[in-house]
């Protein structure tokens, strides 16, 4: 005994034929992020889009076992990585959520570029550790602002994001004609106003935001086809995103993005804020340099910039940059038992 605890349940090893899962999970502003950092076939194909439809095609029980109960939940999130496919990148993510495969996340880079030092994906260096990351979306940048070995917060140059529409308006049953942004800021979104649906974007309108929010998702989806002008695999839309006036000082604005199928994001979502920059921009709201701080649903914080602007195919682009911290929570080895009828996971409802 030590501890208070037998010796051979501290020794205890699965059978060889038991899958092994490895993983260390970090949240980023609260939202969670499951890193698998070993145990699975690496995913093949010369592009991270190509990996992610291997993945899809070829291993998505990985994504259930993990996302999925009893070892995960509809909320949790998390990424797989490879080797880098660009020149100059220092490893590529896919990431994974309880619908399937996003395009970009920006919770995620923040995660992961906090976590990579630990992993010796990159090496640490103070005061910053950069990194370049390869994403289904494109390239991006990374640094993690490190002081006495640990890493404070991180900041990303994300992928070019741009305005779709502007003020479109969409029928949705039961709440009748909606207004909302469509912008892309490594995934696509609606924006609406919050105010519209007498939310304010707390806590405990949580299940009216799901229902809201997915509702429009749905009737955008039917009203109107989504391409994305470069590449048609980033040509969908992930989420709705309710914006409401901050709850806290020294805020500019609060972002609850709802996404998926139903998922709520803790953190104010880094790709959102990237498409919300180019819709102040679009409209004159934000100038270069000039600073955004968005609040989460549960107060947590993101600052985004625009640092540049660029085009995509033909369409005016802005290059964002998305400030936060994330905190490593837990290192995991999760096993999977070939005669669990549960082995690849289930949702309850």
């Amino acid at each position: 005994m030590s501890d208070g605890v037998p010796e051979t349940t501290r020794d205890w090893i699965p059978p060889g034929e038991w899958r092994r899962l490895r993983t260390v999970d970090v949240h980023t502003a609260g939202e969670p992020l499951r890193i698998v950092t070993g145990g699975m076939d690496e995913p093949a194909g010369a592009t991270i889009l190509e990996r992610r439809r291997w993945l899809h095609e070829h291993l998505d029980e990985v994504r259930t076992a993990l996302m999925w109960e009893p070892r995960g939940h509809r909320e949790m999130y998390g990424c797989i990585l490879t080797p880098p496919v660009e020149a100059g990148s220092d490893f590529g993510v896919l990431f994974l959520h309880n619908e399937g495969y996003s395009t970009m996340c920006g919770h995620g880079i923040i995660g992961i570029a906090t976590a990579a030092p630990h992993l010796d994906l990159v090496p640490f260096a103070e005061p910053e550790t950069a990194m370049r990351i390869d994403t289904p979306a494109g390239p991006v940048e990374a640094v993690a602002l490190v002081e006495a070995g640990q890493v404070r917060r991180t900041r990303f140059r994300n992928v070019p994001s741009f305005v779709d529409t502007l003020d479109a308006v969409v029928n949705v049953p039961g709440l009748g004609e909606v207004r909302y942004d469509l912008a892309f800021g490594g995934a696509y979104y609606a924006f609406v106003q919050a105010a519209d649906f007498d939310l304010r974007c707390t806590a405990d309108e949580h299940d009216r935001l799901i229902r809201i929010g997915m509702a429009i998702k749905h009737a955008v989806m039917v009203d109107r086809p989504i391409e994305h002008p470069r590449e048609p695999d980033l040509g969908y839309l992930y989420g709705t995103i309710f914006i409401a006036p901050p709850l806290s000082a020294g805020v500019d604005s609060r972002n609850v993005c709802i996404f998926a199928d139903g998922q709520v994001d803790r953190s104010p979502t880094g790709t959102g804020v990237s498409a919300r920059l180019a819709i102040h921009h679009t409209r004159g709201e934000i100038g270069p340099g000039e600073e955004m701080v968005i609040e989460s649903i549960i107060g947590t914080t993101f600052t985004g910039r625009v640092i540049d602007t660029a085009t995509v195919g033909e369409v005016p682009a802005v290059i964002p940059e998305v400030e936060g911290s994330a905190h490593l929570t837990g290192r995991h080895e999760f096993v999977i038992d070939p005669d669990d009828p549960l082995a690849e996971g289930f949702f309850l409802g």
